[in-house]
């Protein structure tokens, strides 16, 4: 279990630590829902995980297999409903792969679909809420 503590910092800011490492990072909202839109939305951090995720369990395929994955790179585009409730309706992904693959592409293909994130965002999470006043 990872645990990241979000505190919110006022004018529709938020700062979240990660537990493990106490590395630190900013959100904001978008422009279009009433922030300045100054650094990653929290949607945008979905679509930024999505992104990361698939090139990870690539790289761990590549590491296994010996296959150079240098300049790789991926798109990831977010779009969010037009109707309520607001939520993320579609992410397009595009991943540019290197040049010279030939027999290993069905196995990096494969592992861009098993990432964790991908596996999660279609399928049912459980999602707990629990709310603590003093």
């Amino acid at each position: 279990m990872v645990q990241i503590d979000v505190a919110y910092q006022g004018g529709l800011r938020c700062q979240a630590v990660h537990g493990p490492s106490g590395t630190t990072l900013v959100t904001d909202a978008p422009v279009d829902n009433h922030g300045k839109g100054e650094s990653f939305s929290p949607t945008d951090l979905v679509a930024t995980a999505l992104g990361a995720c698939i090139l990870t369990i690539m790289g761990i395929v590549a590491e296994r297999e010996k296959i150079d994955l240098h300049g790789m790179r991926i798109t990831v585009q977010k779009e969010m409903s037009a109707e309520p409730p607001r939520r993320i309706a579609r992410l397009a992904t595009r991943i540019v792969m290197p040049k010279g693959l030939t027999e290993q592409k069905a196995k990096l293909e494969k592992a861009a679909y098993t990432c964790p994130v991908h596996q999660t965002l279609h399928g049912n999470v459980e999602l707990p809420i629990e709310f603590v006043y003093p």
